[in-house]
Protein backbone atom coordinates (compact mmCIF):
# COMPACT_ATOMS: atom_id res chain seq x y z
CA UNK A 1 0.00 0.00 0.00
CA UNK A 2 1.28 3.47 -0.93
CA UNK A 3 1.91 5.45 2.46
CA UNK A 4 1.52 8.57 0.63
CA UNK A 5 -2.54 7.88 -0.26
CA UNK A 6 -5.16 9.41 2.34
CA UNK A 7 -7.86 6.78 3.87
CA UNK A 8 -10.68 6.32 1.30
CA UNK A 9 -13.92 8.26 2.96
CA UNK A 10 -16.04 5.11 3.35
CA UNK A 11 -12.74 3.64 5.73
CA UNK A 12 -12.72 6.72 7.24
CA UNK A 13 -16.09 7.17 8.31
CA UNK A 14 -16.01 3.05 9.22
CA UNK A 15 -13.39 4.06 12.01
CA UNK A 16 -15.35 6.92 13.30
CA UNK A 17 -18.37 4.75 13.40
CA UNK A 18 -16.16 2.23 15.27
CA UNK A 19 -14.65 5.05 17.71
CA UNK A 20 -17.68 5.82 18.89
CA UNK A 21 -19.16 2.46 19.33
CA UNK A 22 -16.19 1.70 21.02
CA UNK A 23 -16.18 4.32 24.00
CA UNK A 24 -19.98 3.76 24.40
CA UNK A 25 -19.26 0.19 25.18
CA UNK A 26 -15.99 1.37 27.38
CA UNK A 27 -18.53 3.59 29.01
CA UNK A 28 -20.93 0.95 29.88
CA UNK A 29 -18.13 -1.34 31.17
CA UNK A 30 -17.24 1.40 33.53
CA UNK A 31 -20.32 1.89 34.80
CA UNK A 32 -20.95 -1.72 36.04
CA UNK A 33 -19.13 -1.36 39.48
CA UNK A 34 -18.23 -5.21 39.89
CA UNK A 35 -15.87 -5.31 36.63
CA UNK A 36 -15.42 -9.08 36.45
CA UNK A 37 -19.35 -9.12 36.06
CA UNK A 38 -18.93 -6.35 33.40
CA UNK A 39 -16.49 -7.98 31.34
CA UNK A 40 -18.20 -11.88 31.85
CA UNK A 41 -21.61 -10.31 30.33
CA UNK A 42 -19.48 -8.34 27.54
CA UNK A 43 -18.06 -11.68 26.81
CA UNK A 44 -21.27 -13.61 26.18
CA UNK A 45 -23.07 -10.28 24.52
CA UNK A 46 -19.54 -10.48 22.55
CA UNK A 47 -20.82 -14.80 21.82
CA UNK A 48 -24.22 -14.32 21.32
CA UNK A 49 -23.34 -11.41 18.63
CA UNK A 50 -20.81 -13.70 17.08
CA UNK A 51 -22.21 -17.13 16.44
CA UNK A 52 -24.84 -16.11 13.72
CA UNK A 53 -21.81 -14.04 12.16
CA UNK A 54 -19.85 -17.16 12.05
CA UNK A 55 -22.61 -19.00 10.03
CA UNK A 56 -23.34 -16.45 7.57
CA UNK A 57 -20.01 -14.94 6.54
CA UNK A 58 -17.42 -16.92 4.66
CA UNK A 59 -14.97 -18.91 6.76
CA UNK A 60 -11.55 -17.25 7.25
CA UNK A 61 -8.83 -19.23 5.23
CA UNK A 62 -6.20 -21.31 7.19
CA UNK A 63 -3.15 -18.69 6.38
CA UNK A 64 -4.63 -16.19 8.57
CA UNK A 65 -5.10 -18.69 11.94
CA UNK A 66 -1.82 -18.44 13.47
CA UNK A 67 -2.28 -14.90 13.38
CA UNK A 68 -5.98 -15.35 15.00
CA UNK A 69 -5.21 -17.39 17.81
CA UNK A 70 -2.14 -15.09 18.81
CA UNK A 71 -4.38 -12.34 18.84
CA UNK A 72 -7.41 -14.04 20.99
CA UNK A 73 -4.29 -14.93 24.00
CA UNK A 74 -3.10 -10.92 23.43
CA UNK A 75 -7.28 -9.63 23.87
CA UNK A 76 -7.36 -12.28 26.85
CA UNK A 77 -4.39 -10.02 28.51
CA UNK A 78 -5.99 -6.97 27.38
CA UNK A 79 -9.01 -7.58 29.02
CA UNK A 80 -7.55 -8.39 32.21
CA UNK A 81 -5.47 -5.32 32.22
CA UNK A 82 -8.59 -2.96 30.99
CA UNK A 83 -10.52 -4.07 33.85
CA UNK A 84 -7.85 -3.47 36.19
CA UNK A 85 -7.34 0.21 34.62
CA UNK A 86 -11.16 0.46 35.56
CA UNK A 87 -10.67 -0.57 39.03
CA UNK A 88 -8.18 1.70 39.58
CA UNK A 89 -8.64 5.17 37.57
CA UNK A 90 -11.06 7.51 36.45
CA UNK A 91 -12.55 6.34 32.83
CA UNK A 92 -11.43 9.88 31.45
CA UNK A 93 -7.77 9.56 32.38
CA UNK A 94 -7.16 5.65 32.13
CA UNK A 95 -9.43 5.94 28.66
CA UNK A 96 -7.25 8.09 26.43
CA UNK A 97 -3.91 7.15 28.25
CA UNK A 98 -4.18 3.49 26.97
CA UNK A 99 -5.68 4.56 23.95
CA UNK A 100 -2.96 6.71 23.31
CA UNK A 101 -0.25 4.76 23.30
CA UNK A 102 -1.41 2.80 20.60
CA UNK A 103 -0.52 4.92 17.21
CA UNK A 104 3.05 5.57 18.58
CA UNK A 105 3.87 1.85 19.02
CA UNK A 106 1.61 0.36 16.05
CA UNK A 107 3.36 2.85 13.45
CA UNK A 108 7.12 1.05 15.13
CA UNK A 109 5.34 -2.24 14.46
CA UNK A 110 3.28 -1.75 11.23
CA UNK A 111 7.46 -0.66 9.53
CA UNK A 112 9.40 -2.94 11.62
CA UNK A 113 7.03 -6.34 10.77
CA UNK A 114 4.44 -5.09 8.03
CA UNK A 115 6.95 -3.13 5.93
CA UNK A 116 4.14 0.16 6.06
CA UNK A 117 6.12 3.17 6.25
CA UNK A 118 4.45 6.71 6.98
CA UNK A 119 4.52 10.05 5.34
CA UNK A 120 6.00 13.46 6.69
CA UNK A 121 2.23 14.33 7.36
CA UNK A 122 1.38 11.39 8.99
CA UNK A 123 4.45 11.05 10.95
CA UNK A 124 3.21 14.70 12.16
CA UNK A 125 -0.02 13.22 13.58
CA UNK A 126 0.75 10.16 15.22
CA UNK A 127 2.97 12.80 17.17
CA UNK A 128 0.42 15.23 17.63
CA UNK A 129 -2.40 12.96 18.20
CA UNK A 130 -0.28 11.94 21.45
CA UNK A 131 1.07 15.18 22.55
CA UNK A 132 -3.25 15.55 22.38
CA UNK A 133 -4.13 12.58 24.37
CA UNK A 134 -1.37 13.20 26.98
CA UNK A 135 -2.89 16.82 27.74
CA UNK A 136 -6.50 15.43 27.80
CA UNK A 137 -4.97 13.15 30.39
CA UNK A 138 -2.97 14.82 32.30
CA UNK A 139 -5.69 17.94 32.52
CA UNK A 140 -7.40 17.10 35.34
CA UNK A 141 -6.44 14.93 38.38
CA UNK A 142 -3.57 12.89 37.43
CA UNK A 143 -3.72 9.02 37.80
CA UNK A 144 -2.36 7.13 40.32
CA UNK A 145 0.80 5.11 39.74
CA UNK A 146 -1.03 1.57 39.64
CA UNK A 147 -3.28 3.33 37.15
CA UNK A 148 -0.78 4.79 35.41
CA UNK A 149 1.24 1.49 34.83
CA UNK A 150 -2.21 -0.75 34.43
CA UNK A 151 -3.40 1.72 31.52
CA UNK A 152 0.01 1.85 29.87
CA UNK A 153 0.50 -1.56 29.62
CA UNK A 154 -3.17 -1.84 28.18
CA UNK A 155 -2.43 0.01 25.66
CA UNK A 156 0.86 -2.07 24.70
CA UNK A 157 -1.67 -5.11 24.52
CA UNK A 158 -3.45 -2.96 22.08
CA UNK A 159 -1.22 -1.68 19.40
CA UNK A 160 -0.30 -5.48 19.93
CA UNK A 161 -3.27 -6.96 18.46
CA UNK A 162 -4.03 -4.35 16.20
CA UNK A 163 -0.61 -5.28 14.35
CA UNK A 164 -1.04 -8.78 14.77
CA UNK A 165 -5.12 -8.27 13.69
CA UNK A 166 -3.41 -6.07 10.24
CA UNK A 167 -1.78 -9.03 9.18
CA UNK A 168 -4.44 -11.83 10.07
CA UNK A 169 -7.25 -10.06 8.78
CA UNK A 170 -5.72 -9.49 5.57
CA UNK A 171 -4.95 -13.03 5.01
CA UNK A 172 -8.80 -13.89 5.78
CA UNK A 173 -10.02 -12.86 3.16
CA UNK A 174 -13.07 -12.80 5.18
CA UNK A 175 -13.50 -10.03 8.02
CA UNK A 176 -16.55 -10.56 9.49
CA UNK A 177 -15.58 -14.70 9.64
CA UNK A 178 -12.33 -13.66 11.09
CA UNK A 179 -14.06 -11.10 13.85
CA UNK A 180 -16.41 -13.43 14.61
CA UNK A 181 -14.17 -16.47 15.24
CA UNK A 182 -11.83 -13.81 16.89
CA UNK A 183 -14.44 -12.29 19.06
CA UNK A 184 -15.82 -15.98 20.06
CA UNK A 185 -12.51 -17.37 21.27
CA UNK A 186 -11.70 -14.42 23.29
CA UNK A 187 -15.07 -14.31 25.07
CA UNK A 188 -14.60 -17.41 26.38
CA UNK A 189 -12.64 -16.76 29.48
CA UNK A 190 -14.09 -14.00 31.68
CA UNK A 191 -17.91 -15.63 31.65
CA UNK A 192 -16.44 -18.83 32.65
CA UNK A 193 -14.56 -18.24 35.30
CA UNK A 194 -17.73 -15.92 36.52
CA UNK A 195 -19.94 -19.19 36.27
CA UNK A 196 -17.46 -20.70 38.13
CA UNK A 197 -16.29 -18.15 41.10
CA UNK A 198 -19.65 -15.67 40.88
CA UNK A 199 -22.32 -17.73 39.53
CA UNK A 200 -24.58 -16.33 42.74
CA UNK A 201 -23.62 -12.77 41.65
CA UNK A 202 -24.50 -12.86 38.56
CA UNK A 203 -27.82 -14.23 39.46
CA UNK A 204 -28.50 -11.85 41.54
CA UNK A 205 -28.34 -9.11 39.34
CA UNK A 206 -31.09 -7.00 38.11
CA UNK A 207 -31.94 -6.94 34.08
CA UNK A 208 -30.65 -3.60 33.42
CA UNK A 209 -27.38 -4.84 34.27
CA UNK A 210 -27.59 -7.98 32.44
CA UNK A 211 -28.56 -6.33 29.04
CA UNK A 212 -26.64 -3.35 29.06
CA UNK A 213 -23.73 -5.60 29.91
CA UNK A 214 -24.96 -8.33 26.91
CA UNK A 215 -25.44 -5.01 24.76
CA UNK A 216 -21.70 -3.94 25.13
CA UNK A 217 -20.70 -7.42 24.08
CA UNK A 218 -22.47 -6.74 20.88
CA UNK A 219 -21.65 -3.31 20.67
CA UNK A 220 -17.59 -4.39 20.80
CA UNK A 221 -18.03 -7.08 18.27
CA UNK A 222 -19.40 -4.47 15.91
CA UNK A 223 -16.93 -1.60 16.65
CA UNK A 224 -13.99 -4.19 16.06
CA UNK A 225 -15.74 -5.70 13.14
CA UNK A 226 -15.78 -2.18 11.26
CA UNK A 227 -11.72 -1.90 12.39
CA UNK A 228 -10.80 -4.76 11.13
CA UNK A 229 -13.05 -4.32 7.51
CA UNK A 230 -10.45 -0.82 7.31
CA UNK A 231 -7.29 -2.36 7.81
CA UNK A 232 -7.89 -4.61 4.59
CA UNK A 233 -8.35 -1.43 2.74
CA UNK A 234 -5.80 1.41 4.60
CA UNK A 235 -2.76 1.29 6.68
CA UNK A 236 -2.39 0.32 9.90
CA UNK A 237 -1.28 3.04 11.99
CA UNK A 238 -3.36 5.59 10.58
CA UNK A 239 -6.31 3.71 10.75
CA UNK A 240 -5.07 2.91 14.77
CA UNK A 241 -4.96 6.52 15.71
CA UNK A 242 -8.17 7.33 13.68
CA UNK A 243 -9.80 4.90 15.53
CA UNK A 244 -8.43 6.79 18.85
CA UNK A 245 -10.78 9.72 18.33
CA UNK A 246 -12.70 7.44 20.59
CA UNK A 247 -11.03 9.39 23.29
CA UNK A 248 -12.82 12.90 22.26
CA UNK A 249 -16.23 10.51 22.45
CA UNK A 250 -15.27 8.78 26.47
CA UNK A 251 -14.13 12.26 27.46
CA UNK A 252 -17.37 13.69 26.54
CA UNK A 253 -19.29 10.48 27.99
CA UNK A 254 -16.83 10.80 30.93
CA UNK A 255 -18.09 14.34 31.66
CA UNK A 256 -22.25 13.85 30.81
CA UNK A 257 -22.57 10.30 32.26
CA UNK A 258 -20.01 9.87 35.07
CA UNK A 259 -19.76 13.56 36.31
CA UNK A 260 -15.51 13.83 35.49
CA UNK A 261 -14.08 17.42 35.12
CA UNK A 262 -13.55 18.29 31.65
CA UNK A 263 -12.14 21.96 31.80
CA UNK A 264 -10.17 23.82 29.09
CA UNK A 265 -6.98 22.12 29.40
CA UNK A 266 -9.48 19.29 28.11
CA UNK A 267 -11.27 20.94 25.41
CA UNK A 268 -7.70 21.95 24.56
CA UNK A 269 -6.66 18.78 24.19
CA UNK A 270 -9.58 17.59 22.21
CA UNK A 271 -8.45 20.23 19.00
CA UNK A 272 -4.80 19.21 19.55
CA UNK A 273 -6.48 15.28 18.43
CA UNK A 274 -8.62 16.73 15.97
CA UNK A 275 -5.23 18.31 13.99
CA UNK A 276 -3.27 15.13 14.28
CA UNK A 277 -6.11 13.23 13.14
CA UNK A 278 -6.47 15.36 9.91
CA UNK A 279 -2.55 15.25 9.31
CA UNK A 280 -2.68 11.80 9.41
CA UNK A 281 -5.05 11.70 6.64
CA UNK A 282 -2.83 14.15 4.47
CA UNK A 283 -1.39 12.35 1.24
Amino acid sequence: MDPSTTLPPAVTLAVLAAAVTHAVWNAIAHGIKDQTLAFALIGVGGIVAAIPLIIVAAGPRSACWPYLLASVAIHVFYVLLLMQCYRLGEFSQVYPLARGVSPLVVTVLAAVFVGEHLALPQIAGVVVVSAGLAALVFGGRRPGRAAFLAAVGTGLTIAAYTTVDGVGVRLSHSPGGYVAWLVLLESLCVPMFALVRRRDVLLKQPPRVLLSGLAAGALSLLAYGLVLWAQTRGELAPIAALRETSVIFAAIIGTLVFREPFGRTRIAATIIVVGGILLLNVG
